[in-house]
């Protein structure tokens, strides 16, 4: 019988090593699974819906406020929030209208019927709110900033400052503008924070008084504010 050499069995041996791995013997390791329920800071946002804010209903939930563009316009709705949700399922906690879907996010149309806060028709008087140096928050009725259609936009109220002026700002959309509109003790708008950088400080501020509320135009930008949300309680 021929004799074989301790090199060629050995390379038998690291052939057939390597068969069963070619085989699935040592199979590679799985791509991790994609997670399907990704939401929150987690969710790729398309670029054809502008989402903005940090949450919705509130900071760090699934959902979004979702801005003006080609895929948006036609269910943008001054009286209520279009809102973007990574699934279905989130979108119909929010109570609304379900819209459509649109690369891969859930179009909800949420009616602004936002709660009572402290200091804005409540009885309840002047409170600061949570988290904030504002005595009241809510969204008011706006257009106009750099062409933006009419839309609601956040705002917040600081009362009665040290040279007894009320202060309302009002954040835009877009996450980044806001506006300034200052009224004096009587309640009336007289100056607001206007700027060369966004060519509003060659328009004046003027305020028109439409039964309860205060409307104030800057050129182009529109801005609704009630009277209990300047005066409070």
């Amino acid at each position: 019988m021929a004799m074989v050499s301790r090199s060629a069995f050995t390379a038998w041996g690291l052939a057939g090593s390597l068969l069963l791995a070619g085989c699935g013997g040592n199979a590679p390791p799985e791509a991790p699974a994609r997670d399907e329920a990704a939401t929150g800071t987690d969710f790729a946002w398309p670029a054809s819906l502008p989402a903005f804010g940090d949450g919705f209903p509130k900071p760090g939930d699934a959902c979004r406020r979702i801005g003006e563009s080609p895929a948006t316009s036609d269910y943008l709705d001054d009286s209520a929030s279009l809102v973007g949700c990574p699934t279905e399922a989130d979108a119909e906690k929010l109570g609304g209208k379900l819209l459509k879907v649109v690369d891969g996010v859930t179009l909800v149309s949420v009616p602004n019927a936002p709660a009572p806060m402290p200091g804005d028709g409540d009885g309840q008087g002047d409170a600061k709110v949570a988290g904030t140096d504002y005595d009241a928050t809510a969204q008011l009725r706006c257009a106009g900033y750099r062409g933006m259609k009419a839309t609601m936009c956040d705002a917040g109220v600081k009362r009665n400052t040290e040279d007894g002026l009320t202060l309302v700002f009002i954040d835009w959309p877009d996450g980044v503008n806001s506006r300034m509109l200052i009224f004096d003790k009587a309640g009336k708008a007289i100056s607001a924070n206007t700027n060369e950088a966004d060519g509003s400080a060659k328009f004046p501020v003027v305020g028109k008084r439409v039964e309860d509320t205060t409307i104030v135009t800057i050129g182009p930008e529109r801005y609704e504010v009630p009277d209990v949300f300047i005066k409070g309680d």
